[in-house]
């Protein structure tokens, strides 16, 4: 009998060890798939948005040095023509007909103003073109100092298509209130996706408040987007808030779960939480905090060492 229960006794503590090993398996399994996502989401979306910026380049160039030469080059000719003028001053009928058909002094006057607009143009594509390459910059095996507004102001343009106004909706608003903030020692492009993943899912909550909302009622209160950014003894503290309806407290106590989501099917991944909080709690030694009221919105409150 005493045999009989030791070898039951042995074998619970085997199936206690197999099972705890099948836990430890199943979570070191989770989270190979969540870096393997999150490796071929970042690489894939760095890879597109820096063979656009760079396919911006070569234009761009050509166009800021022809914009540089047409200036000049058009003031030289209004010189000419001012010459002409004043050794004939009476040029005959034709040319005089002819510079009224084409309205002469007002292309003289309005074309200084078109090239000053096409490079204030220009200066806007370069501008994107640089935040597009600050978004998708390759992450080295070393943490870098950067600069957390830009990280933030990058993946803002990136999500900017998403935040104009169509059909169904005005646009939505994003409001930055910045602290000024040392640079920090991270992995930018990681930084960049949590920022993408956050904002990302509170356009979605914003877009989800709006459904049964008149175009009218959503103009009398806005979808908002609100980015603050602070210095708290050595940590940079970042929070995304939304004015959507919000989460219960049983979706707030999920949100980080691996896999879990409250959109329908084809609706995204359900990893977007899960990979943000893998980066900055284990690669980055950070935390991440959701605060949220049912029917006000949803904040997310990133926090991160400024040294490591």
């Amino acid at each position: 009998m005493i045999n009989l229960l030791s070898s039951q006794a042995a074998i619970a503590l085997e199936n206690a060890r197999l099972y705890q090993q099948a836990g430890q398996a199943l979570q070191d399994l989770q989270q190979a798939q969540l870096q393997i996502v999150q490796s071929e989401k970042m690489s894939a979306l760095g890879n597109l948005v820096a063979g656009v910026a760079h396919e911006m380049n070569n234009p761009l160039g050509f166009i800021a040095a022809s914009l540089k030469q047409a200036k000049p080059t058009f003031t030289e000719v209004i010189e000419h023509l001012k010459l002409y003028e004043q050794k004939f001053p009476t040029p005959g009928d034709e040319i005089l007909t002819h510079g009224e058909e084409i309205d002469l002094e007002y292309s003289l006057e309005d074309f200084p103003k078109m090239i000053d607009s096409m490079t204030m143009a220009r200066d806007r594509l370069k501008n994107i073109s640089t935040s597009l390459r600050t978004f998708s910059r390759a992450d080295r095996d070393y943490k870098v100092p950067f600069n957390i507004h830009e990280g933030v102001d990058s993946t803002i343009l990136i999500l900017k298509h998403r935040l104009k106004a169509n059909d169904r909706r005005p646009a939505i608003e994003i409001v930055t209130e910045y602290s000024n903030l040392p640079q920090i020692e991270c992995f930018p492009g990681q930084l960049n996706q949590v920022f993408m993943n956050i904002l990302a899912n509170a356009i979605d909550a914003l877009d989800e408040s709006n459904i049964g909302r008149s175009f009218e009622e959503i103009k009398a209160n806005p979808n908002l987007i609100t980015i603050t950014t602070s210095l708290k003894e050595k940590q940079v503290e970042v929070k995304i808030a939304d004015n959507g309806q919000g989460m219960s407290e049983s979706v707030k106590q999920k949100v980080f779960d691996h896999l879990f989501t409250t959109k329908g099917v084809g609706k995204g991944t359900g990893l977007g939480l899960a990979i943000t909080q893998s980066i900055l709690v284990e690669k980055h030694g950070g935390t991440l905090d959701v605060n949220s009221t049912p029917g006000v919105g949803a904040e997310f409150v990133i926090t991160l060492p400024i040294l490591v």
